[in-house]
């Protein structure tokens, strides 16, 4: 029978760990698909001013970026290139003209990547020319070939989304049958849920959407979705943060009602908008087939060895001397509260909300108003949790992406438990002037912290030599750790302040970078040194006797060594198993 605390431990366990990650009662079935769709005309491939990449180079390297992010995130996600406007023809039966299909709708894998590393630089440019080519374009026949990967597909798919990259407003040059065409083949995908998004770049004289991408492209998904961009991407990073904000599908962590009083309830969706980097699990494989394990738990009872259904199962507790038995029915209601829900408890100021009472990552919720406070319950069998409301206005940056959504902050406050009072620390006053003198340090010191500035060198290394080992590198690429303090700006910036400050609190003969004297531990008897300790001699019996029960591992190493020296054997290292392999080899003798 489980015992009581047991079963606690680990069903809260659960609930802790599906609270952090991305569990809740809302749950999505299915994989997310990506189709990229790049324009391989001879436009795209002009280099820019001053040396810039071309509009080619630059997808590529847009792209190769989304590929080598779903393998570390969601590496069961599908993901497939395909050139139109090509020379050559590569496609099932090559029923489509000028439509070169480059990587099939599939997991991304290693040699994906190193296929796309090929078509970077001029190198890249040069491969291209030659395996591609530039041909006639047609972009219905392009969108056809697409619609058949995906009705190729047997798995159940999430989400469908289809990525045209180019740098020509008008592809068919004012071919009105080939517009057409393009037209009811880019509505027909719409129809079976494929969202179509335009990442245009920039050409010479602007691009204009109205001329035809307008009819061929996804209106807004919702409210937050900002739909076709009218400025295209010039710069590398710009098109790399607009594909970021379009390839994954925002979705809710939970649905729960928000009950705004007696009778007044709407419903909300739970969002995460930051979370903890951490390290993916392990994977345990099979030696023999390098395939995933997978691991079953079973119960058996003790006495018959008979297995155990979870029916068969109870839970106790010991009270009063007495072990009190509940079906695993009695403990869910006891812990139960309440159903999931958000539930308005009042109104409160803004500055009652403190820094200190940070406890984790908020989470983000629909809709808006004053500042609420509230009482949270994420799922079943969870205790409530009081919870602050901030309200969140929508921001757009320069390119008209959104930068922050509009909404509610879910920020969670802590009970009189999680705040420990700490002892301050009695030291000795610093002199006004002394003050005055750090503030200036700290003045200059400012700048405006942003959180996604700074990546965690320890990941970022960790998943650079998964990289390097996935694609045959040589040695991973170099990191630059963001996290360690800029020692000549910071000198450059402070200048004499720092001096000044030592002279200040330092008395004059002070050197803080010189090392103290080694302290002498006074002797018991005398005025000498701490008297060493006795060497620890064993004789050969004794060794021998060790030797035989196994036991040598008892021995520390400064006596295993001692006795390799008594008795003269020889030893490959200063290891402690290695000394009592010696010991063991020479005494068996």
């Amino acid at each position: 029978m489980a015992d009581w605390g047991q079963y606690h431990q680990h069903e809260d366990d659960e609930v802790e760990q599906d609270e952090e990650d991305s569990g809740g009662d809302y749950k999505i079935s299915g994989r997310d698909s990506l189709v990229f769709l790049v324009d391989a005309s001879k436009e795209m491939f002009i280099k820019g001013e001053d040396g810039e990449p071309s509009n080619f180079d630059m997808t590529m390297q847009c792209v190769r970026s989304v590929y080598t992010s779903k393998i570390i995130s969601s590496d069961k996600d599908l993901v497939a290139l395909v050139f139109y406007g090509t020379e050559q023809s590569k496609n099932p039966s090559n029923t489509f003209k000028h439509v070169y299909i480059y990587h099939d709708l599939d997991s991304p894998g290693a040699h994906h990547v190193q296929d796309i590393d090929k078509l970077q630089g001029e190198k890249g440019a040069q491969l291209a020319e030659k395996t591609l080519g530039s041909g006639e374009t047609s972009l219905g026949d392009a969108l056809w070939c697409c619609s058949n990967l995906y009705s190729d597909i047997k798995l159940r798919l999430s989400h469908k989304r289809l990525m045209i990259f180019t740098c020509r407003d008008d592809p068919h040059g004012r071919d009105a049958a080939k517009d057409l065409q393009a037209r009811t083949k880019a509505s027909d995908l719409k129809e079976t849920g494929v969202v179509i998004d335009l990442m245009h770049l920039t050409k010479p004289g602007g691009f204009d959407v109205s001329l035809f991408f307008c009819d061929i492209v996804s209106p807004p998904e919702d409210e937050s979705d900002l739909g076709l961009q009218v400025e295209p991407c010039r710069k590398l990073e710009d098109l790399k943060k607009r594909v970021r904000a379009k390839e994954l599908k925002k979705r809710a962590q939970s649905r729960l009602t928000f009950s705004l009083g007696e009778g007044v309830n709407l419903a909300v969706g739970v969002y995460v908008l930051a979370r903890t980097a951490t390290k993916p699990p392990a994977v345990r494989l099979y030696r023999d087939t390098n395939e995933p394990v997978r691991t079953k738990t079973r119960y058996f009872h003790t006495h018959n060895g008979g297995i155990l259904l979870p029916n068969d199962m109870k839970r106790a507790q010991v009270y009063g001397k007495k072990q009190i038995v509940m079906e695993k029915d009695e403990v869910d209601e006891i812990k139960k509260f309440d159903d999931p829900s958000l539930v308005l408890m009042g109104f409160k100021p803004m500055d009652r909300l403190k820094l200190h009472h940070h406890l984790r990552p908020a989470l983000f919720i629909y809709p808006e108003e004053e500042q609420i406070a509230g009482r949270y319950i994420p799922r079943r069998n969870t205790p409530p949790r009081f919870v602050a409301l901030v309200p969140q206005r929508e921001e757009l940056d320069q390119s008209q992406t959104q930068a922050t959504p509009p909404g509610f902050h879910v920020i969670f406050l802590p009970f009189a438990d999680d705040i420990r009072t700490v002892d301050a620390h009695e030291g000795p006053t610093a002199s006004d002037e002394q003050v005055d003198k750090m503030k200036e340090i700290v003045h200059k010191l400012r700048f405006k912290y942003r959180s996604d500035a700074f990546e965690n060198p320890m990941l970022q290394q960790h998943y650079r030599n998964l990289e390097a080992l996935a694609l045959d590198m040589l040695a991973p690429e170099p990191i630059e750790d963001l996290t360690m303090p800029k020692v000549n700006m910071i000198d450059d910036r402070l200048g004499p302040l720092v001096q000044e400050f030592k002279d200040l609190v330092y008395p004059p003969d002070y050197n803080p970078e010189g090392k103290p004297a080694a302290k002498r531990k006074p002797a018991e008897s005398g005025g000498g040194g701490a008297e060493k300790k006795p060497k620890v001699e064993m004789s050969e019996e004794e060794l021998k006797n060790y030797v035989a029960k196994g036991t040598l591992g008892k021995l520390t190493v400064p006596v295993l060594k001692e006795a390799c020296k008594q008795f003269r054997i020889p030893t490959t290292g200063t290891k402690k198993q290695e000394l009592i392999d010696a010991l063991t080899m020479q005494l068996s003798k």
